[in-house]
């Protein structure tokens, strides 16, 4: 898991033209009920498996939820490499940077009792933190702390390679974060790190009186029902069954500044000659609050809906953190931001995206619409560029709902073309 330094930009514009075909899973994607199939999923069944071939991708879960133009899911390719296993809308995944999200709400409700303040110092909570009398709890929330991102430190990086079972503590972490000078001041610009939201967690943990496990399980799946989410304890490196293999391109080491696959071996990525690497057993407790939760298509579909549209906080705090997001670009007018703990990719278009060694995951809810998208995948990124391989198929997808008048039931006015991606995990 990197923590890049700026959102990625995914352009949405012309369609693209792509050749395959797979079998198609119509009905309601909730209860699995059949329906008629939404006229956009023939499109789709043709182009995902294309931009799969392209990026060495071998499988991926879809999950979309509309009220326009009709639900649809469908599993794509193979959960385990060299071998016929079939992906499953049941699968469990490392949501990677999703996780943000939810240790963001957390510190919301907290607001809500009482028990902090978000212009709240993090040095009343963690007095080790280097200036932090100067960086408040919602610059953490909002990547603007300018804390170097650990993610990016070169021997936690082989420690990852070559110990990946290792239990990491999050003052572990945060050692390795603090032995690096700060970026920029806080509140200076946008950097995403790793480090703002892993002291979220521990300031999670000092004020609920629990561990940050339990916080997630009693403040955000038991309320919303999630039944297959859950934050693994520190030692817990199993995925629950049903679950796909997840692969890497490449070392931690070797992919600390891109996820691509250098030039020379990007055609044996590509035919299968050069395999990734199997991260599906690597523990993600390095992660934790910043990138360590599991869940399901179905639950991250009910939890995206929540983080955007209500249901984990009250209205004034639901306002506040929409309110609360700012351009990554300063003086960008395309929509693309990032508030507390939430992305926005286009205006009305908010929620996520994670990437984590072995798996990638995107979630979006369209206020505009009412859609949820929800795309998962057992490949961290493409060897091709390194972007996110969910990420990749989400622009398909998005591009096919809302892109030009050619599609069947799409709405050529909406959304904008561009989106952002909240990269890493």
């Amino acid at each position: 898991m990197k923590s890049r330094t700026v959102m990625a930009v995914v352009a949405l514009g012309a369609l693209l033209a792509v050749s395959g075909c797979t079998s198609e899973s119509a009905g309601d994607a909730s209860t699995g009920t059949p329906t008629a199939t939404p006229k956009y999923a023939s499109i789709l069944q043709k182009r995902i498996p294309e931009i799969m071939k392209a990026n060495a991708i071998p499988g991926v879960v879809v999950l979309i939820k509309s009220p326009r133009q009709g639900d649809w899911s469908h599993a794509f390719g193979t959960a385990e490499i060299g071998k016929q296993v079939p992906m499953s809308l049941d699968d469990y995944f490392r949501i990677g940077s999703n996780t943000k999200t939810m240790t963001s709400t957390i510190i919301l409700q907290l607001v809500e009792e009482g028990k902090l303040a978000l212009n709240d110092p993090i040095s009343k909570f963690r007095p080790d933190v280097p200036n932090g009398q100067n960086i408040t709890i919602a610059e953490l929330s909002e990547m603007r702390s300018g804390l170097y991102s650990y993610s990016f430190d070169p021997a936690f990086n082989a420690t990852l390679d070559h110990d990946p079972g290792k239990a990491w503590t999050p003052d572990e972490l945060l050692s390795i974060a603090f032995s690096h000078p700060a970026d920029f001041p806080p509140g200076q610009r946008y950097e995403y790190s790793n480090t703002n939201i892993v002291l979220l967690g521990t300031v999670i943990e000092k004020l609920t009186g629990m561990s940050a496990s339990e916080a997630f399980q009693k403040r955000i799946f038991e309320p919303l029902g999630l039944k297959h989410s859950s934050l693994p304890a520190k030692t817990d490196a199993s995925l629950p069954a049903p679950h796909a293999q997840g692969y890497q391109f490449g070392t931690n080491v070797a992919t600390i500044d891109s996820y691509a696959v250098p030039a020379a071996e990007l055609p044996a990525a590509l035919d299968g000659t050069l395999k990734p690497i199997n991260e599906t057993d690597a523990n993600p407790s390095w992660a934790w609050t910043a990138g360590g939760a599991i869940s399901t298509p179905g639950d991250l579909a009910v939890y995206v809906k929540a983080l955007v549209n209500g249901g984990l906080l009250d209205k004034k705090t639901q306002k506040l953190r929409l309110d609360s997001i700012q351009p990554v670009v300063p003086g960008q007018t395309d929509g693309v931001g990032y508030g507390l703990g939430i992305a926005q990719f286009a205006p009305g278009i908010l929620g996520h995206d994670g990437q984590i060694p072995g798996y990638s995951s995107f979630m979006v809810y369209d206020t505009n619409t009412g859609d949820t998208i929800i795309v998962e995948s057992n490949l961290a990124a493409s060897p091709v560029d390194g972007e996110n391989a969910a990420v990749l198929v989400a622009k398909t997808i998005i591009a096919t709902l809302y892109g030009s008048a050619d599609v069947p039931g799409g709405n050529p006015a909406a959304p904008p073309t561009t989106a952002p991606v909240a990269s890493g995990q």
